[in-house]
């Protein structure tokens, strides 16, 4: 049987997060046009010929500048009924916290 023996920790090879070498170069690379870049949607963003070019360009901008918004999710059941907990796991533990207020 080749490879590791099962239960043997892992050994060799990039640390976890490391990125490899072309990654790296790649990134540096596109990091040098970041004020071009920066000034070019800006650019857009007050100039753009359409609506949507000045919309998209400052969407990009305050993304780098503040991150991407959270993407909301609503849960729902069959037919978006509301979810149905049964046994006394989460509305026991509900019930308990709200009674001890």
């Amino acid at each position: 049987m080749a490879g590791r023996k099962t239960g043997t920790p892992k050994t060799g090879g990039r640390q976890k997060g490391t990125p490899n070498k072309a990654t790296r170069e790649i990134k540096e690379i596109a990091q040098a046009y970041t004020d071009t870049a920066i000034a070019t949607l800006a650019f857009i963003a007050e100039n753009g010929e359409s609506e949507a070019a000045r919309v998209s360009a400052a969407n990009s901008i305050l993304d780098r500048a503040y991150g991407k918004p959270r993407l909301a999710l609503e849960h729902s059941g069959p037919d978006g009924q509301a979810i149905e907990v049964k046994g006394a796991g989460v509305s026991g533990l509900l019930a308990a916290a709200l009674k001890d207020e």
